[in-house]
């Protein structure tokens, strides 16, 4: 589970104050709320990428408030991908899991497993700029996945695909994280998206008061 409790986060006039939600353990949450309401600042602070004032993140009933990112067990796939320009496939999807030090067997059934998963197994070796928005998108999802974090944030992660990548992608998405039982928060403009995707849709303005 996720429980945010009474987060009170400030960035020079912008203020959020006792943010508080949870998410059940393998459930799927949606963030709704207008541009400039603090969606992302909530997630990052999630995610340890962004300093709180008081509060406390709470996630599988471990406190992770003052933890570094690398720490949380909290993965983030961002709207751009942000993908390494000089890695394969392969190297994204046994990113994570080499940074974590597993042994070699385990590194590459993993990327291996994620890449049936994911429709990569033809790609492995290819370099991102040959991929195409949907397939980077896979990337993107597959990397985040591979150390089995407890969290997986989406933050706007299906922004910028057109119509049918759209619909392809989340469908994937939703297929994999019910096979992985990850919790996942999401942001998102797209009410369609939120209830494809998520269980629960929490609208921002019912969390706080903000000034």
């Amino acid at each position: 589970m996720l429980d945010i409790q009474k987060l009170y986060i400030q960035a020079g006039a912008f203020k959020l104050d006792s943010v508080s939600f949870q998410i059940k353990s393998g459930m799927s949450t949606a963030l709704m709320g207008p541009s400039g309401s603090g969606k992302s600042t909530i997630m990052e602070a999630i995610c340890g990428l962004r300093h709180i004032q008081s509060g406390d993140i709470i996630l599988a009933d471990k406190n992770i408030t003052q933890l570094r990112p690398g720490e949380r067990q909290v993965a983030l796939v961002p709207q751009d991908n942000v993908l390494f320009p000089h890695m394969t496939v392969r190297e994204h999807l046994e990113f994570g899991p080499k940074i974590q030090q597993w042994n070699h067997r385990e590194i590459k059934q993993r990327s291996d497993d994620l890449a049936e998963q994911l429709g990569l197994t033809p790609h492995l070796e290819r370099m991102p700029e040959m991929l195409s928005g949907g397939e980077a998108k896979r990337v993107a999802l597959g990397r985040a996945l591979a150390t089995r974090p407890q969290l997986l944030c989406l933050d706007e992660a299906l922004t910028g695909l057109d119509g049918p990548t759209c619909a392809e992608i989340l469908q994937l998405i939703k297929r994999t994280i019910a096979q992985e039982s990850t919790t996942t928060l999401q942001i998102t403009h797209s009410k369609d998206e939120a209830t494809a995707l998520s269980q629960t849709i929490i609208r921002i303005d019912d969390l706080f008061s903000k000034t």
